[in-house]
């Protein structure tokens, strides 16, 4: 790993949890005197109905470090989602930050220096499921989270590992497209 830290990139996929538990996070990982930097700027101060961006917080008034910016993938237009999202899954990405720091794959001397934008995506059943768990929500978030920051820290999966596999990746929508179930 370089000392410098320009804009890395990541994403993960956890399920297997209840319907509507999966996490699909995306990450940019930067150096905030650059212009991963202005970007976490813009977009904290460009706010939009039902797309809300929000610091990740262990608690009220506890902000992870680094900065970590939430950009939801839904649009949030019903309260108990908000409050799930704002919630359980804001806790759980906080957590999975401070995991990466813990796991080295963000150096800790670097903590005061980056940022990360964290796209979320939290499935819009969450919010009819009168039966939730949140403790499996929170688990999976914060295991999709530092997942995300992993493989962006370490260049994965990497290119040799694309290239060998690309023919026997087959992308699951495309499959079910194929095979007529949406």
């Amino acid at each position: 790993m370089t000392n410098k830290i320009n804009i890395r990139v990541g994403e993960a996929l956890v399920a297997g949890g209840p319907a509507g538990t999966a996490a699909e996070p995306e990450v940019v990982i930067g150096e905030m005197d650059g212009p991963f930097g202005t970007a976490f700027a813009n977009l904290m101060g460009n706010q939009t109905k039902g797309h809300s961006k929000v610091l990740a917080i262990m608690n009220t008034d506890i902000m992870v470090r680094p900065p970590t910016l939430m950009v939801s993938k839904v649009t949030v237009n019903d309260n108990r989602y908000t409050n799930i999202l704002m919630g359980t899954v804001q806790a759980a990405i906080a957590n999975g930050v401070l995991d990466s720091i813990r796991s080295n794959d963000i150096p800790k001397d670097k903590v005061n220096e980056l940022g990360i934008i964290v796209s979320v995506w939290l499935n819009p059943s969450v919010s009819k499921d009168d039966n939730l768990d949140h403790k499996i929500l929170f688990d999976i978030h914060r295991k999709a989270t530092a997942s995300a920051i992993h493989k962006a820290m370490t260049y994965k999966p990497d290119i040799d590992w694309l290239l060998e596999n690309q023919e026997s990746i087959i992308h699951k929508y495309f499959q079910m497209g194929i095979d007529g179930k949406i």
